[in-house]
């Protein structure tokens, strides 16, 4: 089979729809297949719009040789007129990825009504879709109406590299610290610094945590919204929280498992996500997932069972999450385990891609 993938920049960039794509590319690879990126140079959302014109880009796609184009949805801005050009041009389908739509996250009305109608077009444009989440599906069916083939593929949280726990009822809050009588929680928040994953509102929500009972440490990149970066810096120390947050920055995959290995609680209250990769991953080595209520995060995670779920921006509701964490470490600790069961029930990166590399056999 012969693949074409549109991205923008490069398939190594840090995040978890990159990341999707990139385990997709290897596999189908892996089994014989050859996959062409289509690399879209990276520009502002208004700026996408003028690559609908392009000549290079109309040119680069005419003349693929594949049987098959997948598009992550990420794309939509440079190619919701660019498709309906090419369709008739071309003999192979157009499959898109849709990690989450961007008229899914918070937006002022008229913004989000903008959105949605050039999100609209786009999807109405494709053949077929690759789904990360039963929430995703949901919100392309309720936005565009479409009866297109899909396929639902659920992320995979094997992509790091560590070693497996040997003792399967070993749960991290078994060992939590005892501080002046008290638990102290070790908390990771892993995400980029945008204003979409909800790091202001985490830190809004600890000053209300007692001072020593607690560490935060931030994973993440920093330089993809530098003013964002700067609030959340400028925030820690209003809140007095400086001394117990680390800004860590992007760490490699070898010290990333060991921050999972050494921690309690993933917290990442985003306003929404697609799916929600880390919170999976950090499942993986017992540490409890603290996550949004918006999005697909609720299709892995049970609010009390194997995580806890929030509210976007419900700062005492997180408040009142992270305070039973502390005083409770042996619901922490059955929570952990829980979701240690949790992640093994869903599929490895591997068996994802075969799903989806059996979906588009059937597109051709």
């Amino acid at each position: 089979m012969r693949v074409g993938l549109v991205i923008y920049g490069s398939l190594d960039t840090l995040s978890g729809g990159y990341l999707y794509d990139r385990k997709l590319v290897e596999y189908l690879r892996s089994q014989g297949d050859s996959v062409e990126i289509v690399s879209l140079p990276v520009t502002s959302y208004a700026g996408a719009f003028a690559q609908n014109a392009s000549r290079t880009i109309r040119q680069k796609l005419t003349s693929l040789k594949v049987d098959i184009l997948l598009q992550d949805e990420l794309n939509h801005p440079s190619l919701f007129l660019l498709n309906g050009w090419l369709r008739p041009r071309v003999n192979y389908p157009l499959i898109g990825i849709v990690h989450h739509l961007r008229s899914s996250e918070n937006h002022p009305g008229y913004l989000r009504s903008f959105y949605q109608a050039v999100e609209r077009r786009y999807l109405k444009s494709l053949d077929g879709f690759v789904f990360n989440s039963q929430s995703t599906r949901r919100a392309v069916a309720a936005l565009a109406q479409s009866n297109r083939p899909f396929v639902v593929a659920t992320p995979g949280g094997d992509a790091l590299d560590g070693p497996r726990i040997a003792d399967e009822n070993h749960a991290h809050s078994q060992e939590i610290k005892i501080v002046n009588n008290d638990t102290r929680l070790e908390i990771i928040f892993v995400g980029n610094l945008i204003m979409r994953k909800g790091l202001h509102t985490l830190f809004a929500a600890l000053r209300n945590i007692p001072n020593g009972t607690w560490r935060l440490r931030v994973v993440g990149r920093t330089d993809l919204d530098p003013g964002y970066t700067h609030r959340c810096r400028e925030l820690a120390s209003q809140y007095g929280l400086f001394g117990k947050v680390e800004f860590l920055g992007a760490l490699k995959d070898s010290a990333l498992v060991q921050l999972y290995q050494s921690s309690h609680l993933l917290v990442v209250p985003s306003t929404f996500e697609g799916f929600g990769i880390v919170y999976l991953e950090a499942m993986r080595w017992g540490v409890v997932p603290v996550a949004s209520s918006a999005g697909g995060a609720v299709e892995i995670i049970r609010n009390g069972e194997n995580g806890w779920l929030v509210k976007p921006g419900d700062v005492g509701g997180l408040a009142g999450v992270l305070e039973k964490a502390l005083h409770n470490p042996e619901m922490l600790n059955t929570l952990s385990q829980a979701a240690r069961i949790r992640y093994a029930d869903l599929p490895t990166w591997a068996e994802t891609a075969d799903t989806i590399r059996q979906f588009l056999i059937d597109q051709i």
